[in-house]
C-alpha cells in the first residue's frame, strides 16, 4: 500500500495539476468578470459558460445525425473518386 495518499495530499496534488495547467487562472479571471459585471445575469452558469467559450442551445442529436450524412457522402464520394482513378487509367491504357 506505498501508493495509498491521504485525501489532503490528493486535493493538494489536484490544485497543482490544476494551477499548472492553467484552468485555476482561467476560472479566476471569469468569476472576475462576473462579479465585475454591472447587473447580474439571471444565471451565472450560463454566463460561465459562455465567457468560456462552451456552446449553448447545441442540438447535440442534429449534429450526430448531420457527421453520419457527411461520414457517408464521403465514403460515397472516395468510392467514385476510386472509380474514376480507374477509368482514367484504364483510358491511358488504352492510349499506350
Amino acid at each position: 500500500m506505498s501508493n495509498y495518499q491521504t485525501p489532503d495530499s490528493k486535493k493538494e496534488e489536484f490544485r497543482k495539476y490544476l494551477e499548472k495547467s492553467g484552468v485555476i487562472d482561467a476560472l479566476t479571471k471569469v468569476l472576475v468578470g462576473l462579479y465585475e459585471e454591472p447587473e447580474r445575469p439571471p444565471n451565472a452558469v450560463d454566463y460561465i459558460k459562455r465567457y468560456m467559450g462552451a456552446p449553448t442551445g447545441v442540438d447535440v442529436e442534429a449534429l450526430r445525425i448531420e457527421n453520419e450524412e457527411l461520414k457517408k457522402e464521403v465514403t460515397e464520394l472516395r468510392a467514385t473518386q476510386e472509380e474514376m482513378s480507374q477509368r482514367l487509367r484504364e483510358a491511358e491504357e488504352a492510349d499506350s
